[in-house]
């Protein structure tokens, strides 16, 4: 057996393998580098900037996107996975140094929309569905992909102090109030977010808006009928 001949095609195997490796690792971080750099310029340009907008702002060309992501569609993805994930993270660890199931979704929806606030564009363009949806007006129990996790995961931790605070007596409750509850924030945080700054509430005082009407309802803030006429 001529094992010269077999160490030597053990060495070039390694070799090949290295190579790939390398050039792996090197498109993994130029990848990384175009998606920080349609951010960026999606957050100038807006959300409906196109891919030679991006392309040129990025100083580079249409068809280095194209072979990174395939097309807008695919930048698209690899942009909203980036900004979902990082939502996500944030939103979570605002909930979880709360001490009460209200605490906590406060802190959480507070998050949320600080988070959206910082560039309303890439946000948009982030979690934008292709038929134009935003991600607020999608339909979160047949959402998929990174958008479906960010929602499972945010439903699964409001779910769980709710089912500790009710003691699960109430089934009904428990089972559909998270889902309606991120619902409410996702509605009402687009009205928030495209209405004009000089007149909305901040980030903070929405959140505790948003949290008092899903706990409390709006009854408190009414004005009783009998008592308007004595104002």
């Amino acid at each position: 057996m001529n094992t010269a001949g077999m160490v030597h095609m053990d060495g070039g195997a390694e070799a090949v393998d290295g190579r790939s490796a390398r050039w792996a690792t090197h498109r993994e971080q130029r990848r990384r580098e175009l998606i920080k750099a349609a951010r960026l310029a999606i957050h100038k340009l807006g959300p409906d900037a196109s891919m030679d907008d991006v392309a040129a702002a990025a100083g580079t060309s249409k068809s280095v996107f194209y072979r990174y992501f395939g097309d807008k569609a695919g930048l698209q993805q690899a942009l909203g996975e980036m900004v979902i994930r990082r939502m996500q993270e944030k939103v979570l660890a605002a909930g979880q140094t709360a001490k009460t199931p209200e605490q906590g979704l406060n802190s959480m929806v507070s998050a949320y929309l600080t988070m959206a606030q910082t560039s309303p564009n890439v946000y948009v363009f982030a979690t934008q569905s292709l038929t134009g949806e935003s991600m607020f007006t999608q339909d979160i129990t047949h959402a998929t992909g990174a958008l479906g996790n960010f929602f499972d995961a945010i439903i699964s931790m409001v779910s769980s102090p709710l089912g500790e605070h009710l003691g699960r007596a109430d089934t009904a409750l428990a089972l559909y109030w998270p889902t309606a509850a991120i619902g409410m924030v996702r509605t009402a945080g687009e009205l928030w977010l495209t209405s004009d700054p000089s007149t909305r509430p901040d980030a903070e005082t929405m959140a505790q808006n948003i949290t008092r009407w899903l706990f409390n309802g709006i009854s408190s803030e009414l004005t009783a009928p009998e008592k308007r006429g004595t104002r």
